[in-house]
């Protein structure tokens, strides 16, 4: 399989190979990637407002970052994710603000619109609305003229059950498939 073949020249502790079995098994069964299709069926609460127009998904591996504060609670997730196409090929990362950057270097910085929460054993799915969009330093416009992002197909990424003890941190593996819109 060219995925197995490709990540294959990485080094990758015992964490990371757990996520990269992960990423072989979505990267199989994950959603088309390129090209038109129809926006997913999901709650009112998340659809994407009529007038945007699908034009990319992308299947996302990687952790939600907890911190736990001063009260022995985890704080709000800050993710950090690689975003693959169909092919297994790495095309943007996700990480705080909530900010996607794809390779081209254009980026898109997102604001929780909504989130419904269809399973109790991950994270919620969301609609994120685009406040600021960038492009590339050598023109790359791929994220630019985002305007919503959904967070669907979730898996894992719960914080930690229980109290914490401050300052400690949780690395929480996920995978999402994340529909962008302009």
């Amino acid at each position: 399989m060219k995925l197995h073949s490709a990540l294959g020249r990485f080094s990758f502790g015992a964490g990371a190979a757990t996520i990269v079995g992960l990423l072989a098994v979505c990267a199989m069964a994950g959603p088309a990637m390129v090209g038109h299709f129809d926006p997913p069926d999901v709650p009112t609460a998340i659809q994407v407002p009529a007038g945007n127009k699908l034009f990319l998904v992308a299947h996302a591996i990687g952790t939600q970052n907890y911190t736990c504060n001063g009260s022995g609670a985890w704080g709000a997730a800050v993710p950090s994710a690689t975003l693959y196409n169909d092919k297994g090929k790495q095309i943007a990362t996700h990480f705080a603000g909530p900010t996607w950057q794809s390779h081209d270097g254009s980026s898109v910085l997102g604001k929780k619109v909504a989130g419904v929460t269809v399973t109790t054993d991950a994270i919620d799915w969301l609609l994120v609305q685009a406040i600021a969009t960038t492009v590339g330093p050598e023109g790359g416009d791929k994220f630019s003229e985002t305007t919503y992002i959904q967070r669907l197909n979730t898996t894992g990424g719960l914080a930690p059950a229980g109290a914490c003890v401050s300052g400690s941190t949780a690395s929480v593996p996920y995978t999402a498939d994340y529909y962008f819109y302009k």
